[in-house]
């Protein structure tokens, strides 16, 4: 763990968006027992474990190779969970504890804001529409776009860029162990705010900081 954060170290911030800007795991599981169930595989709490953080066609590959499951056109079920998850966002478009203030305190510090998510565009462009904090980011970017999404550090390494902002200069926030690994690994220092559903997990610790919410994490930024 390094010393007390302080926006002084920064010139951007890069969110993630999933269980970081808004409460979507549980509504991600909802969309997943769903289609998949569709396609022959009842999905239990443990399974969703093995997959947080990696982009949707990784999981659907994942799981049509572990489970044998034969799904013949992939996209197509990954369009349908895209489909069910832009539904669930819209219809409880709640951002999580410490967001918004977070959010206008950052961009009255004059720091860059940026956004990048496993998430495919489609529900990127559906989350920040329905959450109202669109004209927040400088910059957002989708791992699809990509070869490769988390763990690699790829997404972030783009987005660094894109800001043109230096990686060091650059300060993370994920929720999943994957997008911890991926912002240490495109060497940029990681706060890291447990998703609440997961299971506890001590690899946690590889985070620069760890905060039990993003307003406890605001109130540090405050007294800086």
């Amino acid at each position: 763990m390094n010393p007390k954060l302080s926006l002084v170290n920064y010139d951007a911030v890069i969110f993630d968006m999933d269980g970081v800007l808004i409460d979507s795991e549980p509504q991600w599981k909802i969309a997943m027992e769903n289609v998949f169930k569709s396609v022959g595989l009842e999905m239990e709490r443990k399974d969703f474990q093995k997959t947080v953080g990696l982009r949707i066609d990784e999981v659907i590959a994942f799981w049509n190779q572990y489970k044998a499951l034969g799904i013949q056109d992939e996209k197509a079920v990954e369009d349908a969970i895209i489909d069910q998850m832009i539904l669930l966002v819209q219809a409880n478009p709640i951002p999580l504890l410490g967001v918004i203030d977070t959010l206008e305190f950052l961009k009255k510090s004059d720091i860059k804001i940026g956004l990048a998510t496993s998430s495919p565009f489609r529900l990127l462009d559906a989350v920040l529409s329905a959450l109202k904090i669109t004209e927040y980011f400088d910059f957002v970017h989708s791992a699809e776009k990509e070869s490769y999404g988390k763990p690699h550090p790829v997404v972030y390494i783009s987005a660094a860029k894109a800001l043109c902002i230096k990686a060091s200069r650059c300060l993370v926030i994920e929720d999943s162990f994957n997008g911890v690994i991926a912002g240490k690994a495109a060497k940029m220092d990681v706060v890291c705010i447990p998703e609440k559903t997961h299971e506890p997990n001590p690899k946690m610790n590889v985070a620069d900081y760890l905060f039990e919410d993003m307003s406890k994490m605001l109130k540090v930024l405050k007294h800086d």
